[in-house]
């Protein structure tokens, strides 16, 4: 497979994993990098120093392109922002986009910038400030998430810009590729599919979560303070829910909404506390069934989006 997202990205396969929070270090970027994909670290609220430890190990594991994920709300975004300046990973992917002012600075430096959009209006103001490429993520993605779907996300943005899209949001194996493909996009990110990756180092309680989950196993959690999250749901997410009942009710203030939801991303995917941590997912878990290596995943969801595209032809043959 090649096009213009390969060819901009220097993979084989058009396909990202995604910058996930205490999931996606140098074990699992190294992983997709070498299995064709490209690798992210998901900086998320990484110290700088730990940040810079992990861009290092990532170049010990792999000579393949690979990229860090920051989210730009993270009140060391800035300080994360100079060690990536320095050591010029070949991406950046950029989540919580409130400006995209700071992709000059960053492509200066010879890096690749694709922005997680959620909206048409901010993929516009990415491409005229330079970005290479817009991730179109959809509301069924896990984690932070915008309110359309990726059915229609991504071919609003695909006849939007000029640039490559990538799809994010419900992609997991080879069909729903193919699907994003049909909607104007030229490559895809997943996260979920990626969690149940040999190489990914999260707690393995969390894998057997993932792998058992239905297609009801996601909810999504404050909504009501602006700042929706999709996440598997659990004791964690029930209580969220309520207090998010109270705020509305003038009962409880944000402050307590946002306190309560602190250091549970960590709680679960590293220490395993599936009960009472966040473990986000998107909605597509429910089609993860096993745990295999990265470079597996990625070679079987190509294998299956060629039989797919193939399948989709025969069943558009009219007859006449």
């Amino acid at each position: 497979m090649t096009n213009r997202v390969c060819e901009l990205l220097e993979i084989d396969h058009p396909i990202i994993q995604g910058g996930m929070s205490w999931v996606s270090d140098a074990s699992l970027a190294a992983a997709v990098s070498n299995g064709g994909g490209l690798g992210i670290i998901g900086a998320g609220a990484m110290p700088p120093e730990i940040l810079r430890e992990e861009i290092a190990r990532t170049r010990e594991l792999t000579d393949r392109p690979f990229g860090v994920n920051m989210i730009m709300i993270n009140p060391e975004f800035g300080e994360q922002l100079e060690v990536v300046m320095k050591a010029r990973p070949a991406v950046v992917t950029l989540g919580a986009v409130q400006s995209t002012t700071v992709i000059p600075d960053i492509r200066e430096k010879g890096i690749k910038v694709l922005p997680v959009i959620a909206a048409v209006a901010m993929a516009r103001r990415a491409e005229q400030h330079g970005a290479d490429a817009i991730i179109a993520e959809g509301c069924e993605a896990g984690g932070h998430i915008g309110e359309t779907t990726t059915m229609v996300l991504t071919p609003l943005i695909s006849r939007a810009v000029d640039i490559p899209v990538l799809s994010a949001g419900g992609i997991v194996d080879g069909a729903t590729m193919v699907a994003a493909f049909a909607l104007g996009a030229e490559g895809v990110q997943m996260g979920t599919r990626f969690v149940c990756a040999t190489e990914c180092t999260v707690h393995e309680a969390v894998k057997e979560k993932f792998i058992k989950a239905g297609d009801r196993a996601t909810v999504v959690t404050a909504r009501a303070i602006g700042y929706p999250v999709r996440s598997i749901k659990n004791k964690l997410a029930v209580n969220y829910v309520e207090l998010e009942k109270d705020y509305l009710l003038g009962k409880r203030s944000r402050e307590e909404i946002e306190r309560y939801g602190l250091g549970k991303l960590r709680e679960a995917m590293r220490e395993g506390n599936v009960r009472d941590g966040s473990m986000m997912a998107g909605q597509d878990v429910a089609l993860v069934d096993r745990i295999q290596p990265a470079a597996e995943i990625i070679s079987e969801i190509v294998a299956e989006a060629e039989d797919e595209a193939g399948k989709l032809l025969s069943r558009l043959t009219l007859r006449r």
